[in-house]
């Protein structure tokens, strides 16, 4: 029950908040899916306070896996926590075709939710924009979340076009990625019936204060309970004390950041030895080498974290 944080917008039936991780993909040392791993990481991340999960976000490399293993892993991932927390699924694609096909194997499979990442590599007008969400939002019936993260799909949307998007039935909200606080305020303003999540850990705090109801936090995959401390402190009231919990988050999303991209949040769940292994990044992505390791080891334990 929500009390100082920001209500999700009336369009949302799943009444998205507070923190929900953007779960990895675990594989094995061949770069073989893991997902007896890839389960444990949700399961981990809703054992410690977690409001929802999203496979196959950035943090799930879903760019780098075959259609097939992404289903494979959202089944996995509902199968071991969807009684317990909402699995709002990442199935965008490049093609619409293929985004709707991973809608509706991830609505089969008993999906709350989907994410649907702008299309990425060919430039999307807003004729382009409105159609492909419309023909998600009409594939399946459960709530379609879209995914702002112009910085990796290069593919921005307007104010305008997410006006024309939010009449859209079945669009229930939107991760904003794009750290475009100006965007982001107006965005939230225009579109209170929307849920929206802030999609970086430099705006946990920053974005509820402007209307967010909630977080996608990487931070979250490695060390939940910080960011759920943060989320249910702002909730209460306590700004004083979110405010120095988001400034920890910021210390830790900066050792996170060492060495190569996206490898921090995998080695400090390594780290922690938490009886599943996050395993490898899949190429061309890949892992810590040991100086990069014993740097984040280092920086983790003067944190308190180790």
């Amino acid at each position: 029950m929500v009390e100082n944080a920001p209500e999700p917008g009336a369009n949302d039936p799943l009444d998205l908040h507070g923190v929900v991780p953007p779960t990895i993909t675990a594989f094995r040392e061949d770069e073989s899916v893991d997902y007896e791993a890839t389960a444990a990481h949700a399961r981990f991340v809703v054992d410690r306070g977690a409001d929802g999960v999203f496979p196959l976000g950035t943090n799930g490399e879903f760019p780098l896996l075959t259609p097939e293993e992404r289903d494979d892993v959202v089944e996995a991932v509902v199968e071991t926590v969807g009684d317990d927390a909402p699995v709002i699924a990442g199935v965008g694609a490049p093609s619409t075709r293929q985004t709707v096909a991973h809608a509706e194997r991830a609505e089969m499979v008993g999906a709350d939710g989907v994410v649907v990442v702008t299309p990425y590599y060919y430039p999307l007008d807003h004729d382009a924009a409105v159609q492909h969400y419309q023909r998600v939002a009409e594939s399946v019936d459960i709530p379609v979340y879209i995914y702002h993260i112009p910085s990796k799909t290069g593919n921005s949307l307007s104010l305008s076009t997410l006006d024309a998007l939010a009449e859209i039935d079945g669009i229930a909200g939107l991760k904003d990625s794009s750290k475009d606080v100006p965007w982001l305020g107006q965005a939230i303003d225009a579109h209170p019936e929307l849920t929206f999540l802030a999609g970086s850990d430099s705006l946990v705090f920053p974005g509820l204060e402007v209307g967010c109801t909630g977080v996608v936090s990487a931070v979250a995959n490695a060390f939940p309970e910080l960011v759920v401390d943060l989320y249910e402190a702002y909730d209460a009231g306590e700004e004083d004390r979110a405010r120095e919990l988001q400034s920890r988050i910021y210390d830790v999303r900066s050792a996170l950041k060492g060495g190569p991209y996206m490898a921090g949040v995998k080695t400090a769940l390594d780290l922690r030895d938490l009886g599943f292994d996050p395993g490898p990044l899949r190429s061309p992505l890949r892992k810590m080498d040991d100086a990069d390791r014993e740097a984040l080891a280092d920086d983790l334990s003067e944190l308190g974290l180790l």
